[in-house]
Parts: structure tokens; sequence; C-alpha cells
């Protein structure tokens, strides 16, 4: 029989490689989006096949992990295997802007869906997904035994998804996993968080439409890994025998300010001349460094991240110098990002 999964956040950088990967696994995916009037499914159009053909694989519904109901209604019609919680306000520095939203989304709508799969009676594998930014002020490595010290409402709100996660597995002998994913990035990542912000600023500096990219802390060491290889380990985590959380990292740590200089090396730029700070970028607690050890995610379920800092930095700027390209035969110009919109670095 088909094996079914329910992703929410289908249309995010990690649901979209998710979709992908668990189609060409001959997987029937579904997909909960949420309303809007104007079309956020960029990211996955490539994969939709008007579900009327017969060969249509991925269905997409509406909902939102504030409605409890409808949680239990989606989940009582698809009859899921396997369920991944993706779904979240990931945006580190804008939770600090948001903390409710943030809070009510990432931490209440972990709980809602996890109460909805219980109560629904239905049979199937829970992923949550974790940060290491529930790590926070703890001195890396951090591996999963580490203590967490969330420095901000996002790290705290998936703090308390984590532990319910827990809570649902002992209580209730649910298959529920927590994967504790560091940085992990790609050409999808959102336009606001801070590796994107750079390497599309990159690619628009090498094409002569804009000259300055404003940036807050460039001392901030992160893990950052590539969001492909990502979503294979999350996979992998609800294929093992026994349910058990896993840290997913490259091991390796990067400064912003190293990601800026391997960006602009790689467009034949000189960072100095085109990066300016803002202090509007700093968040009002830092988190000074994340490095994790994903030994038991290599040893356990052969997960071993092969793209690190440089490769994943060259990824990057290709993509975005060769996304102008395509907007036409010549240059066409796309708005700057409104000076207001924060940076940030999420799961």
């Amino acid at each position: 029989m088909t094996r079914k999964a329910l992703i929410t956040g289908i249309t995010g950088q990690d649901g979209s490689y998710l979709a992908e990967l668990l189609l060409a696994k001959g997987y029937e995916v579904h997909g909960l989006i949420r309303r809007s009037s104007t079309f956020n499914t960029s990211r996955i159009d490539h994969l939709y096949v008007d579900p009327h053909e017969p060969s249509a694989t991925l269905f997409l519904h509406y909902g939102d992990l504030d409605d409890g109901a409808r949680m239990v209604s989606l989940l009582h019609d698809i009859g899921p295997d396997e369920v991944y919680n993706l779904a979240a306000q990931s945006h580190v520095r804008v939770s600090f802007d948001e903390p409710v939203h943030t809070t009510d989304t990432d931490a209440m709508g972990a709980i809602r869906l996890l109460e909805a799969v219980r109560s629904s009676g239905i049979h199937c594998r829970y992923y949550q997904a974790s940060t290491s930014e529930m790590f926070g002020a703890t001195p890396p490595p951090q591996g999963e035994d580490t203590p967490f010290y969330p420095r901000s409402p996002y790290g705290a709100a998936k703090v308390y998804a984590y532990w319910a996660t827990r809570n649902y597995r002992e209580a209730y002998g649910m298959y529920a996993v927590n994967g504790i994913l560091f940085n992990h990035e790609s050409p999808r990542r959102g336009e606001t968080f801070v590796t994107r912000k750079i390497t599309r600023a990159v690619a628009r500096i090498k094409a002569g439409l804009e000259d300055s990219l404003y940036l807050g802390n460039l001392d901030a060491v992160r893990d950052w890994g590539y969001a492909p290889e990502y979503v294979e380990g999350m996979w992998r985590m609800l294929q093992a025998d026994e349910p058990e959380d896993f840290v997913l990292a490259t091991g390796v740590g990067y400064t912003v300010q190293q990601f800026v200089e391997a960006a602009f090396t790689h467009a034949e730029l000189n960072w100095h001349d085109h990066v300016k700070f803002d202090p509007r970028y700093l968040r009002p607690t830092e988190v000074d460094a994340l490095i994790g050890d994903a030994t038991k995610a290599e040893v356990k379920l052969g997960w071993k991240a092969a793209v690190h800092g440089d490769d994943l930095v060259r990824i990057m700027v290709d993509a975005d110098i060769q996304s102008l390209r395509h907007e036409g035969s010549h240059w066409i110009d796309r708005p700057e990002l409104p000076a207001w919109v924060a940076e940030g670095d999420s799961h």
C-alpha cells in the first residue's frame, strides 16, 4: 500500500524539500497550507499535479495549527502513516517583536497537533521540528544531552514543543520524535533570513542593482548545513525501530562574517566596500555560538552532512545570480528589502 505523509509547513524551505523527497520515494503527500488572498506555494508549484489526474500524489489542504478541530478532521480523513510538523514562526529576531504569536504557533500549535494525533486514534509516526536555538547560551558543542538555555521567544517556544513531544511519547506510547536541527540553508531560504539576505544582496550588487548590505552581529557562530540533506535526516528518524530524538548538524562553526566574506569573494567583490552595520538587526539577547554534535545520527541513522559552509555559500550565491538572470534578458530591478526587515538565523 502507498504510504501517506502529512506535512505542516509544506510551503517553506524544509517542507518543499521534504515533499520532493517523499514523492520520490513513492509516498502520497498531503500538505497543510494557510488561506491567503495571494499565492504562497511558489516552492512547491513544480511538484503540483491537478488532483483530478490519476497520477496526482500531492494534495494540499487549508488549515492552521491554531485550529485543533481542523487537525483532527484532517488526520481522520487522510490517515497518514507519518506526520511532519514543520510549521512555525521561525524567524528568531521577529520572535522578539511577536512573542505571543510565535508562542501560539510554535508551542501551542505543536501540542494541538500532538493532541489531534492522539485523540483521532490514528497510528502514525510524528516528527517535531526542534531547533538548535533551544541551546541558546549553553556553550558548544551541543548534542542530545546538552541542557537547554533559550535566548529568544522562538527558542523558548520550541523548548515547550520539544518537551510536549517527549511527554506524548512517554505518556501515550506514541512514536514521536524531535529532530534538533542546526542551521540549514538553501536557495529556497526566505529572503529575510541572514544567509539568503547576504547571498541575494551579493547577486544584486554584482548586477549593479544595489550597493549596500546592512547587517547586525557579524561575530555570531553558526553550524550551517544544506537543507536537502537535513530533510533526508528527518525521514530517517521516522524509519528507526524505536522513537528517539536526534541532533543534525555539520559539526563545523562558521561566523556570519565568514559567510559574508565567502559570499562576496565568490562573486569577486570586496565585502568591506558594501557591508554596513545597523544596530536594528541586533537581538535583545544574543546567541554567541551554536555548533552541533551529530554523532548519534551518524551511528544510528547513517546520516552525515556532506555540504559545509564554503560549499553552501557557493550554491546559494550561484542560485541567486542565476535567478536574477532568469528574470529577463536584461536586469530587472526588484525592490530592495525594506529597511525595517530584520535578519535572523532559524533552525
